[in-house]
């Protein structure tokens, strides 16, 4: 991207003969042609663009009042606060308000009306389903409107070197995600050397029923792919058939399956977290081992993303290496 530059010297203005006294007025000898004028140069002040959806898109030079709802993690790691953040009725994104203090909350469905209210200069939208329906077209009159699409957006490195590349921060957004690799490696390593291939799941529990991470996504991937935990038959089997994030799991099954260490994520702890009492829960191995690490849900494991992954890698750290 491009910065708007407008370079223009100042002229020089051709004396008036007539004004001149006629005692000293030049002679056509000593006449001076004025001086020509430089033509000004000016980059322009928008880059356009594709979308994931084929939309050409005039992307802001430098864009203030972004609204990017669910992709907050990208823009903090990049040193960008948007104009307003994700919210469900049940919370936001509490891992990012070190950064997003103060930030107000828009509803995770992007009300028209609320958009507007906040005079939004950009808008990037996550998911192909965030648009359908005509949505685009009336998101795109309220201010210039990126989709990421659905491949990009399940990808969060893709995820977000792409923003970086839009926000003319492809530089900052590469520098984060080394570091995250580097990061990765290192505790891996630790992870190796403290206990070896043992296996790990993440499970949440809210209002009483169990889901367990899947695989390839989320704090999944981050277990398996990037530090390097076994994952337990049962995850694998859930994940091949399985979407989400999160996918749901009976308790019968968590006792069925084999593995050293449960990540637990406890959305039920204010309402005396019941579904922990029970008989089959307490029979689990890992929880008869006393290897189960219990996190509330304003830790990062639900989200995804270059800083709730590396506070994630923290947790495990702190978890299993003593």
């Amino acid at each position: 991207m491009v910065l708007l530059v407008l370079s223009a010297c100042g002229t020089k203005e051709a004396k008036d003969e007539a004004s001149t006294p006629p005692s000293i007025a030049a002679t056509p000898a000593e006449t001076k042609a004025p001086e020509a004028t430089p033509i000004a140069t000016v980059v322009p002040t928008v880059l356009t663009v594709k979308d994931a959806l084929g939309n050409e898109v005039k992307i802001p030079a430098n864009p203030q009042r972004i609204i990017a709802s669910y992709l907050e993690d990208p823009l903090v790691a990049l040193g960008v606060k948007p104009v307003a953040q994700w919210s469900v009725p049940n919370g936001i994104q509490d891992y990012l308000q070190k950064d997003l203090a103060g930030i107000p909350n828009i509803s995770y469905d992007l009300p028209f009306e609320a958009v507007t209210s906040f005079n939004p200069d950009l808008l990037i939208i996550a998911s192909n389903s965030e648009v359908k329906d005509g949505k685009y077209e009336q998101y795109n009159k309220i201010a210039p409107t990126y989709v990421l699409g659905d491949d990009i957006n399940k990808d969060w490195r893709q995820a977000l070197l792409k923003i970086g590349e839009i926000l003319n921060k492809s530089a900052d957004a590469q520098k984060a995600l080394d570091t995250y690799e580097a990061k990765a490696k290192e505790a891996k390593e630790k992870l190796t050397q403290s206990i070896g291939t043992q296996s790990a799941a993440a499970i949440w529990l809210v209002q009483k029923n169990f889901y367990i991470v899947s695989e390839n996504l989320s704090s999944g991937s981050v277990l398996y792919k990037d530090m390097g935990l076994a994952a337990p038959d049962v995850v694998k089997e859930v994940s091949k058939t399985g979407t989400g994030n999160w996918l749901p799991i009976s308790m019968e099954k968590l006792a069925d399956m084999n593995v050293d260490h449960l990540f637990l994520i406890n959305s039920d702890k204010e309402t005396g977290s019941e579904a922990l009492k029970d008989a089959v829960w307490k029979n689990i191995p890992a929880v008869k081992n006393g290897h189960v690490y219990e996190f509330d849900s304003k830790h990062s494991w639900l989200y995804g993303g270059v800083i709730a992954n590396s506070q994630v890698i923290d947790d495990v750290l702190t978890s299993l290496v003593k």
